[in-house]
């Protein structure tokens, strides 16, 4: 995911419209982009980034705001450089987050398992925890131009989150279902609801 020198600097002034101003910092913080100053920030020029920024530029000038993206090259082989490094720092301290994150999650089934709390609902809300933190490491991944190198903590950090759930989840399907392989009194099965009703 590596690029070059060729970097978008962005430069955006929304006035006093507060949504938009939100808007437009979320939108560039969701790229990844290094703010040199306020309302001035760098992203590498790639397709996948000039697009969306493309679209940004012009919804804020829609909304009687003031917006330009320019492509530029930076030649200065050290600055380009600190650059990266700038990129990559902000993408491991996003990382990070996620490593620190996980150790609750592990915990929270763990201490389930041990109460013997290994249900279908359980399942279900530790699901979505997990869901939580693939979307966030998705986002944070697509963003991490240049490899950071703390992305391969959290990647193994979130895959030990899904095989802590798949052993929840099969310890849940054991419990719930436990009581159908029990035998039953004098070793006869259970009967069904029409036998019930013949006798």
């Amino acid at each position: 995911m590596d690029v070059g020198p060729n970097w978008l600097l962005v430069t955006a002034s929304t006035g006093q419209v507060a949504s938009l101003r939100v808007y437009v910092w979320r939108q560039l913080r969701k790229l990844g982009a290094l703010y040199l100053q306020q309302s001035v920030c760098l992203l590498p020029d790639r397709p996948d980034v000039v697009k969306p920024v493309v679209r940004l530029v012009a919804r804020v000038r829609d909304q009687g705001g003031q917006a330009r993206m320019l492509h530029v090259r930076v030649t200065d082989s050290q600055e380009h450089e600190a650059l990266v490094a700038e990129q990559r720092a902000e993408r491991d301290a996003e990382y990070a987050e996620v490593v620190e994150r996980t150790p609750a999650f592990l915990a929270e089934i763990q201490t389930e398992t041990a109460r013997g709390r290994a249900t279908y609902a359980e399942v279900e809300e530790s699901e979505a925890d997990l869901e939580r933190f693939e979307k966030w490491l998705a986002g944070i991944a697509a963003r991490d131009y240049f490899n950071a190198p703390g992305g391969a903590a959290a990647r193994a950090a979130v895959q030990q989150c899904r095989h802590a759930l798949a052993d929840f989840e099969r310890a849940a399907l054991h419990a719930d279902t436990a009581g159908f392989n029990r035998p039953h009194s004098g070793g006869k099965a259970p009967l069904s609801e029409d036998d019930a009703a013949e006798e």
